[in-house]
């Protein structure tokens, strides 16, 4: 299975690409703002693909150009209870070195297209830690909506402000100008 955008392409990850994972999953500025520790080892990378990353829908986003991954991104498991057969929560990481270029707009727009037409989705959602702008932005860029804050205990923070944003299919149609 494989996605694409105009800049990206959204494929499996393979153990291949434990280094360019590393790379920018060993970034102190990309994991505690999304919910993870920072990897440690190139080890470490692989092992987050063959066990995190071999989950169904869950992509490598890799440049285009290069080939090289710069994030991640795909459907993901969020214990909530829309997690299920009709809907479910997107989640993305971007390499600091591709940020402010609109990237992970393009992806998620890719992926709300799979969820909606491909997945038979009818609702997905969407969250972000409250002091991480850069995700809020690409949430309302994607034309999620807001629906609450509720604080939720991580490895990082024991009382996290979480803002929460779902996307029905009815709403991406008409935004899309698509008809069901």
């Amino acid at each position: 299975m494989q996605l694409e955008t105009k800049r990206t392409i959204l494929r499996p990850f393979t153990e291949a690409d434990a280094e360019d994972l590393f790379a920018y999953a060993k970034d102190p500025r990309v994991g505690p703002i999304a919910g993870w520790k920072p990897h440690e080892s190139v080890e470490e990378s692989r092992e987050i693909i063959r066990t995190v990353f071999s989950s169904p829908n869950a992509f490598a986003v890799a440049d285009r150009e290069t080939g090289r991954v710069i994030g991640s991104a795909g459907f993901v498991r969020h214990g909530k209870a829309w997690d299920g057969e009709k809907s479910q929560a997107i989640g993305y990481a971007l390499s600091p070195a591709y940020w402010g270029r609109g990237i992970m707009p393009e992806v998620a727009a890719e992926l709300l297209r799979f969820g909606f037409q491909d997945l038979g989705l009818e609702e997905i959602w969407c969250t972000h830690y409250r002091e991480n702008a850069r995700s809020r932005r690409v949430i309302e860029k994607s034309g999620f909506t807001y629906a609450f804050t509720e604080h939720v205990t991580d490895e990082f923070f024991p009382d996290r402000p979480t803002c929460f944003y779902f996307m029905t299919r009815s709403q991406w149609e008409q935004r899309e100008g698509v008809h069901g």
